[in-house]
């Protein structure tokens, strides 16, 4: 007789949800992506180039004159007779030839070793090459936008790693003991959660010393996100507590007289390990959504630091949106970044019980 693993069941039940698989694969793509910025992006996010402001998307082609040959076509300066101000257009008879893991701007990998490889690129450096367009100042908008994913989804990652370890120690330690203990977290945690979003960003922004350094601010924002989110998954931990403390395995490891904390980490904390992942991978996209709101509003990151929220801020000019609506186009990572880390999460939920 063989007996299946309580993973091997949930397993088992999640590779049936599609929705589920598909976000599992579009979630693990964005954080490859996230991890190989420096290789996969085409050139460096702060490297600008006026004479290409606002340059429209150059589509790939692969062939040209019957021949295999990928390019990207140039631009030609044209002036645009309602504005009177000088726009690109895509030129056909500019052929830009392309390949992959050509050489480029030189970069530091994670800062453990040097290479100017990149996985796509034109294979002349001084040529322009835009596949998502180019922003105001002239710079790639897929180069910034493939960097924004390393901090967009590193900020949904850390900040939920930061919010369990909170949410589990103070909503197990509510939930096992209860009483006193039980409405102090409880009171904390319904005073945390009445207090108004936009004001505190408000005051936190104004507080925040203007001569900190980018990666100072991006530890605060974190560390302020993770204690404000670490609530919802207390709840969620107190009450799984609430309901074990009573059941029959808990009592008889107490009467064997093993320790509190090890009837916690032993006994309770694994039958419940599974809907933990999965309150845990519902909560990252609250993250990346207030990190990315915070930063659109002004009140969270700045340049020259780059996140989705900060490439948003550029779509915030009317005027610059119906000139270059490629813009947009971290709105619509968020989206499908979200979209995918709701259903992974869905996914995980149904399954974390195998039996239903």
């Amino acid at each position: 007789m063989v007996v299946a693993s309580q993973w091997a069941l949930i397993w088992h039940k999640f590779r049936r949800h599609r929705l589920a698989m598909a976000g599992l694969t579009v979630v693990l793509l964005i954080y490859t992506v996230a991890l190989f910025a420096e290789i996969i992006a085409p050139s460096l996010p702060g490297t600008f180039k006026p004479q290409y402001t606002f340059a429209p998307p150059q589509p790939i082609s692969l062939f040209h004159d019957g021949h295999f040959l990928p390019h990207v076509e140039g631009y030609k300066s044209v002036v645009d007779m309602k504005s009177y101000s000088r726009v690109y257009k895509v030129d056909e008879t500019k052929i830009i030839p392309i390949g992959l893991f050509v050489r480029g701007e030189p970069y530091s990998f994670w800062g453990l070793f040097d290479s100017d490889i990149h996985l796509i690129g034109p294979l002349e450096s001084n040529q322009p090459f835009y596949l998502l367009g180019a922003d105001r100042l002239g710079r790639d908008l897929l180069t910034r936008l493939i960097y924004g994913t390393r901090i967009s989804m590193s900020i949904g990652l850390i900040g939920v790693a930061l919010s369990l370890v909170i949410g589990m120690a103070l909503g197990g330690i509510s939930g096992y003991f209860g009483g006193v203990i039980d409405s102090a977290i409880q009171r904390v945690i319904e005073f945390l959660r009445s207090i108004p979003t936009i004001p505190l960003w408000l005051g936190l922004a104004a507080a925040m010393p203007k001569d900190w350094s980018s990666l100072k601010v991006y530890f605060v924002i974190l560390v302020i996100l993770s204690l404000i989110g670490w609530t919802e998954m207390a709840r969620v931990v107190r009450g799984r507590f609430l309901s074990l403390r009573t059941e029959d395995f808990v009592i008889a490891a107490r009467l064997d007289g093993v320790s509190e904390f090890r009837v916690i980490a032993r006994h309770m904390m694994p039958s419940f390990t599974s809907h933990i992942i999965a309150a845990a991978t519902l909560a990252i996209p609250n993250m990346i959504l207030a990190e990315t709101s915070l930063s659109f509003l002004g009140l969270g990151l700045q340049p020259p630091i780059v996140s989705w929220g900060v490439l948003l801020q550029d779509a915030q000019n009317l005027r610059a949106l119906t000139q270059a609506p490629w813009l947009l186009a971290p709105g619509v990572a968020v989206i499908v970044a979200v979209l995918a880390l709701n259903f992974l999460g869905d996914g995980l939920r149904d399954a974390a019980d195998p039996y239903a």
